[in-house]
């Protein structure tokens, strides 16, 4: 083989790789680009539950009712969430072509990366602890993970992409919204988050989507990413 398609087949490996990690979710964070850190910074989003506060109290006992009941399967569901990645949310559901392009797949990640830094001032302004931080006779079935709990990331970013999909795909709707709830309830179950945290994140997700949708490049991309659905999920030409 000569050195031209040496150094053409490894730049091709190397291309492919990246499409794949960005498909996951994978691959090095970037800074905001759908959303303004000066907007972020001046969000006005409620305060989390105070400690030993009625709603905080209630927490902790849904959390131990959770501990209690909880089975195996959900558990395990929880655990194949962990790292927040869209085809961990959706992939079995997912609209689109498989296996996902990736132009859709780096929008997908950098959605998520904006979500990421929103969802990190808040956590940095209330400073709630993980619940098994403050009341240690919990017992996660997920990893005691660190970072801060309120809002939930995971509830946060599958409610954006599951308002995504609904705008992409209307009639699909109930189905996208059900599985961004499970999604969300799998943290509490799994013990590691709040049902307030997660109630929060929906709120959180509300707020960046229509935001997100205020942008030009983001709805741009969206209208992109219509080419990329498989055709059982495109809509009808009329």
């Amino acid at each position: 083989m000569t050195t031209t398609k040496v150094l053409r087949s490894a730049a091709l490996t190397i291309l492919l790789a990246a499409g794949v990690a960005a498909a996951k979710g994978k691959g090095p964070k970037q800074p905001p680009l759908y959303l303004s850190e000066a907007k972020l910074e001046a969000l006005q989003f409620p305060l989390a539950p105070a400690p030993g506060s009625i709603v905080d109290k209630a927490d902790l006992a849904q959390l131990h009712d959770w501990e209690k009941r909880r089975t195996k399967q959900q558990c395990a569901a929880a655990q194949a969430q962990s790292h927040a990645y869209f085809d961990e949310f959706f992939g079995d559901i997912s609209p689109f072509v498989k296996p996902l392009p990736q132009e859709p797949a780096d929008f997908l990640r950098q959605v998520q990366d904006d979500v990421d830094v929103a969802v990190g001032l808040i956590k940095d302004k209330n400073q709630r602890p993980r619940p098994f931080r403050h009341d240690s006779s919990l017992q996660p079935c997920l990893e005691k993970i660190g970072g801060l709990a309120y809002p939930s990331g995971h509830a946060t970013l599958s409610h954006v992409y599951a308002l995504m999909l609904s705008d992409l795909v209307p009639a699909r709707n109930p189905a996208f919204i059900t599985r961004a709830n499970d999604a969300a309830l799998y943290r509490v179950i799994g013990g590691v988050h709040h049902p307030s945290d997660i109630e929060a994140g929906k709120r959180l997700g509300d707020i960046l989507f229509a935001q997100f949708m205020k942008d030009p490049a983001f709805q741009a991309q969206m209208g992109r990413l219509k080419a990329f659905l498989a055709p059982a999920a495109a809509p009808a030409v009329k």
